[in-house]
């Protein structure tokens, strides 16, 4: 059977493989929302998707959610509702700024044992490595957590990562821990941010930069809105 997609299909096929768990509604933020009847028009792309055998989905949540077609996944796996947490991390980023080169679950060292981070991307201008913490861990496994992440420092294996700056300098990412608890954890080598939500982030680092305005002498001319730069 020949069939032509068009390329908001190629698009949104190409979302899921990366994200690896998508919901219907999340499709519809960021694929149909300018559209007159959004909720109506993703339902009719993702049947004729899901019929092209494009896609996989389950109907075990609510409103449904797509899977890639080679998912190793099950269908009622607990692992989808980690995946859809690293989507409303993202989705929470493009409300400030839309992400840029995005791994989910990074393996930067290529190894079993090293660092596994939920998320990677570059967040306004800055590396961030991303942990999405669903449950409450003992302060000593967040701190070995923290401690692998030094040991990758030390490697400088982080330096020839496909992402960084060829013109600049190589950067560390600083590393975020969304999680409602705060950890008594700590690094002299790299940045650590814990917050509940990127809303928490964008809030803190809001005041943070306004503190930083009204400390510069008045003819210091304004950087002209909010800029993460945490490296």
């Amino acid at each position: 059977m020949s069939f032509r997609l068009s390329q908001r299909d190629k698009d949104i096929i190409a979302f899921i493989n990366q994200f690896r768990a998508v919901d219907r509604d999340s499709l519809v933020d960021l694929f149909f929302r300018q559209l007159k009847s959004p909720v109506n028009a993703c339902n009719s792309v993702m049947v004729r998707l899901y019929r092209l055998g494009l896609i996989e989905r389950t109907q075990q949540y609510s409103p449904t959610v797509y899977l890639p077609v080679d998912a190793k996944i099950k269908k009622n796996s607990q692992k989808i509702l980690h995946f859809l947490s690293i989507l409303d991390v993202y989705k929470q980023m493009c409300m400030y700024s839309t992400p840029k080169q995005i791994i989910v679950e990074d393996k930067p060292t290529g190894r079993k044992g090293g660092i596994e981070p939920d998320l990677f991307c570059i967040f306004k201008g800055s590396p961030f490595w991303i942990e999405i913490q669903r449950n409450q861990y003992s302060e000593q496994k967040m701190q070995a957590k923290i401690d692998l992440y030094e040991e990758f420092f030390f490697s400088d294996e982080w330096k020839t990562l496909q992402w960084q700056p060829e013109d600049r300098l190589a950067l560390f990412p600083s590393v975020i821990l969304i999680t409602p608890v705060r950890y008594a954890v700590a690094s002299n080598h790299i940045r650590i941010i814990q917050v509940a939500s990127i809303h928490e982030l964008m809030e803190k680092y809001k005041s943070s930069s306004k503190q930083q305005k009204e400390a510069r002498p008045k003819t210091d001319p304004s950087s002209g809105g909010i800029k993460i730069n945490l490296t």
